[in-house]
Formats: C-alpha cells, sequence, structure tokens
C-alpha cells in the first residue's frame, strides 16, 4: 500500500504532533510497552494511528507557534500527553506486583526473583505469575482496544498543543498510587489470612508439643497453604482484574480530562 506524500505534508505540523502524543503510549502502555516487541513495530503501529488521525483533527492556529522552539514545546507536551496515558494505565497494574511481594514475604520466597523485561528489574515470582495472568486476561477482555480508545478519545478532551499540568493532576497521581496498595492488600489478604491462621496453629503445636521442631515443619507448610490458596483464588484474580481495567479506564480518563484546556 502506498502512502501518499501529500497527505502527510499537507497537514505535517498537526501529524507530528499527533505522532508524538501514540509514540508515548507505546512507551509505557501494558502490552505495547514490553521491550520484546520490536521498536519497529511500535512506531510503526504509532505512524499508522497518527496517519489516520492527521486529517481528521483540527491543527493548532499557526500563531500558537510562530517560532521552532514554540513548535518544541508543543512536541514536549504532546509527548508526555502520551506517556502520562500510558504511564496510568501500567500504573493501575503495579497493585499486581505489590500483592506477589507480599505473598512471597508470607509464604518464604521473599528471596527468590525473575527478571522482568518490561521494567528490567528483579521481581517475586508470585508477581511474575500473577502478572502474566493479567495480561492474558487483559488481552482476552481487548484491553488494549481500550487503551487505544482511550487516546483517540483524549483529542475530545485535549486538543492538539492544549495540554494542562494542573494542581487537579497532581492529586489524581498520589491517589493512584494509593490504589496500589489498596489493589495489593485486597489480592493478597486470602493467602495473609490463611498463613496467619497456619502460625497460630504451629505456634499452639509448638506448646502442645515442645519435641516438634516447628522450623522443620512450618516452612514447606506455609508454602503449601500459599500455593494452594493461590490455585484456589486464582478465579476470584480474574475477576478483579475486570474490576481493575474498568478502574484504568477511569482513570485514564480522569487524567485526560485534568490535562484538558480549563
Amino acid at each position: 500500500m502506498e502512502i501518499p506524500l501529500g497527505m502527510i505534508l499537507n497537514r505535517i505540523d498537526a501529524f507530528i504532533l499527533i505522532f508524538v502524543r501514540m509514540t508515548g503510549l507505546f512507551v509505557m502502555a501494558p502490552i505495547f510497552g514490553r521491550r520484546n516487541i520490536p521498536a519497529y513495530l511500535k512506531v510503526g503501529f504509532s505512524f499508522m494511528l497518527a496517519l489516520i488521525l492527521a486529517n481528521t483533527l483540527k491543527a493548532p492556529r499557526i500563531d500558537a507557534y510562530n517560532d521552532i522552539y514554540t513548535y518544541l514545546l508543543l512536541v514536549t507536551r504532546e509527548f508526555i500527553v502520551g506517556i502520562t496515558i500510558g504511564y496510568v494505565s501500567y500504573l493501575a497494574f503495579t497493585g499486581i506486583y505489590m500483592a506477589g511481594q507480599i505473598i512471597d514475604m508470607q509464604v518464604g520466597f521473599g528471596m527468590v526473583n525473575v527478571l522482568d523485561p518490561v521494567s528490567n528489574i528483579q521481581v517475586p515470582v508470585t508477581s511474575n505469575f500473577y502478572f502474566i495472568i493479567t495480561m492474558l486476561v487483559f488481552l482476552a477482555a481487548n484491553g488494549h482496544h481500550m487503551l487505544i480508545k482511550a487516546l483517540f478519545s483524549s483529542y475530545q478532551f485535549i486538543p492538539l498543543g492544549g495540554a494542562e499540568f494542573g494542581s487537579n493532576l497532581y492529586t489524581d497521581i498520589m491517589a493512584s498510587f494509593g490504589n496500589i496498595f489498596i489493589i495489593g492488600i485486597k489480592i493478597s489478604a486470602p493467602i495473609i489470612g490463611a498463613i496467619l491462621i497456619t502460625d497460630i496453629a504451629l505456634g499452639v503445636i509448638s506448646r502442645s508439643v515442645p519435641q516438634l521442631n516447628v522450623f522443620v515443619v512450618g516452612m514447606p507448610l506455609k508454602i503449601a497453604m500459599g500455593i494452594i490458596i493461590m490455585l484456589i483464588t486464582i478465579p476470584m484474580l480474574i475477576a478483579l482484574v475486570n474490576i481493575l481495567m474498568n478502574g484504568m479506564n477511569n482513570e485514564v480518563f480522569n487524567f485526560i480530562k485534568d490535562m484538558g484546556p480549563k
């Protein structure tokens, strides 16, 4: 398929602004931002989406960027808008990592880590397991379509070059970070309760039967209890991921509205 050059050059100023916002999303967003996805695929997908919107959106007035420095400022704003949308959508799933970290500390897997290809850091093995399940549910429920739709809808609230960063944006950021801990506690609560009951039972046994070495019995018992409860609560995790996706969508639109002109 040949792309008409005049179709791009006719609105090259608006095309660059759209392309930069698209690229910002694909740098940080779940699924799209993974390091194992080739960079040329991300850039090509951003290019095609920008090409679709280039002739449908209203470009900023020429006097809005009467010199190159002002235009570069608009480009920077558009990139921040895109990367903010991607970061907020990824931040909503960070609670999964928090839950895995809490579970591993309770079960005894605190020292077992694997490399996360997205953040390029060591993460707990349970966090990675939960995150894989979350991403599969995310794809099955067309969550990636939701992100692209949110990006397209962002132009209704934030026109090209019209992004503003007020105090409401920082309030939303703090609320999003607070939600990470809430999500982590909700996911890990059943296993925390099961391990607490196990510790109490081991304490009673150690007092009743002093000859029994509870440290030898306790570690494999807590691991077994953690894995059993984890398998039992996987359907609950899937249901929670659906709720999490709706919350992610609401948070993204809250950020978009707060970044729009007042």
